[in-house]
């Protein structure tokens, strides 16, 4: 069984929306944990080969300056790919973070093996009196503690990380399923809010 609690929590800063109008990403964070304990983390800027707008470097901190010194795509994923292989992979709209990771990995003629699951879509399920769905009020929601800003790849991945135990946990202690799988929260993602309860006692 491939447990939840195994995976990487990855985040991308990028140039913009979508790669495939030729938006780029800028920087890439990660959070490696197995068995719920933090071993390890990735984190790089990535020089995107083109200028980012003005709105884009006060919303990340990233300056076209850091940018111009930083590795290129292909040097980072090549190590990036690394790092992940043999993992299953979390996001926080996973969606986003997937696309941009598939077409920075085709750039680098790298692949991975691992499935991803999304941790806002789990969020909507088990966290449904939330004011909302976005990373930063989660973790206000949750009564967790940060430290450092919001849009910087490692520290939303650091916080994906904290809000992915904490969801782990509240299943384990509402439903007293002791190992959850990784497939039980990519199911889970995909049901509807009315079902959780029912969803989650059939796991147990």
């Amino acid at each position: 069984m491939s447990r939840a609690d195994t995976a990487v929590i990855l985040d991308f800063e990028t140039s913009g929306l979508s790669p495939n109008t030729g938006d780029r990403a800028i920087e890439i964070g990660a959070v490696k944990i197995v068995e719920g304990k933090i071993v390890d983390r990735f984190q790089s800027l990535i020089n995107p080969g083109m200028r980012i707008s003005p709105f884009i470097e006060d919303y990340t901190g990233i300056s076209n300056a850091l940018l111009r010194d930083a590795p290129n795509s292909e040097h980072v994923m090549t190590q990036f790919a690394d790092f992940i292989n043999g993992f299953n992979l979390v996001a926080h709209n996973a969606s986003f973070d997937k696309r941009f990771l598939d077409a920075e990995l085709q750039r680098a003629s790298q692949d991975y093996m691992g499935s991803f699951s999304c941790s806002m879509l789990v969020s909507r399920r088990l966290l449904q009196n939330a004011p909302n769905h976005q990373l930063a009020t989660l973790i206000r929601y949750a009564g967790i503690t940060t430290d450092g800003s919001y849009h910087r790849a490692l520290f939303d991945s650091e916080m994906t990380t904290k809000l992915w135990l904490y969801m782990l946990d509240d299943i384990r202690n509402r439903y007293d399923i002791e190992q959850i799988s990784f497939s039980v929260l990519q199911k889970l993602s995909k049901k509807t809010k009315k079902s959780v309860h029912s969803f989650l006692e059939s796991c147990a």
